[in-house]
């Protein structure tokens, strides 16, 4: 067994757990193959990279991504270290600069004494543990191989789509207003309104409009989370106006009226110098984003930054070949971490990553580890990975579906989501004593 620790990958999930061995004084070698060989989503050579989103969800209490980010919070992640301090206004999400989010975890990574950062890609899987696979959704095909030969299987798979991001300064806001849905928090979203005729006429040409075509051997698969925002329209002409373009809790303050239906859009950064069109993920061909959104009101110019894009998400069937300490059965002292072993989410994926790099010091350092409890937002992931049935295995967010939660039959969902998670908070608080961050040496 070697006396340091492998971090392959260095994305949320792999940033996440280089910080955590390093701060506890555990020599870590950290791989990264950008810009040596680049994905199809990424645009920068920084770690955790935000490629899909600039939110890491909801962060009022207490929803389950509030508790989960709290727990995180207890443990000293890096990640959401960096999205606090780096934060910009979004109603109840916590949403971030990506640029200034990115760049100071790469240069605490790559300041760190116990962390040495190779930006090479990776493709054969060391011999010896530990080692941490977390490679993503985007692995390279060469080390893909691989890993389909340590885990004696093919890896499962969605489609997964970006949202377009359109210069701030090309949107007509004497039709657009901001206002955040019933007045909750600060007025952080910019809203487009539609009437019923615009609305309709947006749905038809979004339904007629020409799409990337998959590979013939491809079959669609999508994340329902993340689901283009054309396949909605597909199912029905009124889906979007109850989806990603509900208007309700959203009068406009120009005539008091709630529109038919509303594109909302939040900020990229702190400048607010970009937007984000929420839930508009999208497999439309570039010149069809351009003439299609621009049906929008407010957006009939719009400069985009970034159009929308669609790519191919991989991962393992994580309840037949991990442990609940993230181990590949089969090959002790070989982890997966983040989204690569089937949750979906920035924060749940940097979660994965911090556990396994506790599991991974803990055998290093020789010292006792146990996962944490069930009714933690951390332990009910673990414990979705590595206990649900393997056959139809699909990735998930954390939710209170997931909690093990024993006693609480409440029938007011209020108050029983509050007491789960003051039950959850009291518990890793008791947990993450087991397992302190002692001071870098």
């Amino acid at each position: 067994m070697k006396d340091f620790l492998t971090v392959i990958g260095a994305g949320l999930a792999g940033s996440e757990a280089a910080w955590q061995a390093a701060e506890r004084g555990v020599q870590v070698v950290l791989y990264e193959m950008r810009p040596a060989t680049r994905t199809p989503a990424h645009k920068t050579d920084n770690c955790a990279e935000l490629v899909c989103s600039n939110s890491l969800g909801n962060n009022l209490a207490p929803s389950a991504p509030f508790i989960l980010k709290e727990e995180l919070r207890s443990l000293k992640s890096i990640v959401i270290a960096s999205g606090d301090k780096n934060s910009v206004p979004a109603g109840s999400a916590l949403a971030v600069d990506r640029d200034l989010f990115s760049q100071e975890i790469t240069s605490k990574l790559s300041n760190h004494p116990n962390i040495t950062f190779k930006r090479e890609e990776v493709v054969e899987i060391p011999q010896e543990g530990p080692v941490i696979i977390a490679t993503g959704p985007l692995t390279s095909p060469r080390l893909s191989e691989q890993i389909s030969k340590l885990i004696g299987q093919e890896y499962l798979y969605f489609y997964d789509a970006l949202s377009p991001i359109v210069d701030a300064n090309s949107i007509d806001y004497d039709k657009a207003f901001f206002a955040s849905r019933y007045d909750k928090g600060d007025a952080d979203y910019l809203n487009c309104p539609m009437n019923a005729e615009q609305y309709y006429e947006f749905v038809r040409e979004l339904k007629a409009s020409e799409k990337v075509p998959f590979a013939s051997f491809e079959k669609p698969i999508y994340f329902e989370g993340c689901m283009p925002v054309e396949e909605l329209a597909d199912r029905g002409d009124r889906t979007l106006a109850f989806g990603p373009l509900k208007p309700v809790g959203l009068p406009d303050p120009k005539t008091g009226r709630m529109a038919h239906a509303v594109v909302q859009l939040r900020r990229e950064n702190r400048e607010s110098s970009a937007y984000n069109l929420v839930g508009f993920q999208t497999k439309l061909t570039y010149p069809e984003q351009k003439r299609v959104f621009s049906m929008i009101p407010g957006l009939e110019n719009a400069e985009f930054f970034r159009f929308g894009a669609i790519h191919r998400n991989t991962y393992i069937n994580s309840p037949s070949l991990l442990n609940s300490e993230l181990e590949l059965k089969s090959h002790p002292g070989t982890y997966f971490a983040g989204q690569v072993t089937g949750v979906e989410g920035y924060v749940e994926s940097s979660a994965m990553g911090l556990l396994a790099g506790l599991s991974a010091v803990a055998k290093i350092t020789g010292s006792p580890y146990t996962p944490p409890p069930a009714d933690t937002a951390l332990g009910a992931l673990i414990n979705y990975l590595t206990a649900s049935r393997s056959k139809g295995f699909q990735p998930m967010n954390i939710n209170f579906g997931l909690f093990w939660v024993q006693g609480m039959r409440i029938r007011d969902k209020k108050l029983r989501n509050q007491k789960i998670a003051t039950n959850a908070l009291k518990k890793i608080k008791e947990w993450s004593e087991e397992h302190p961050v002692s001071t870098h040496s």
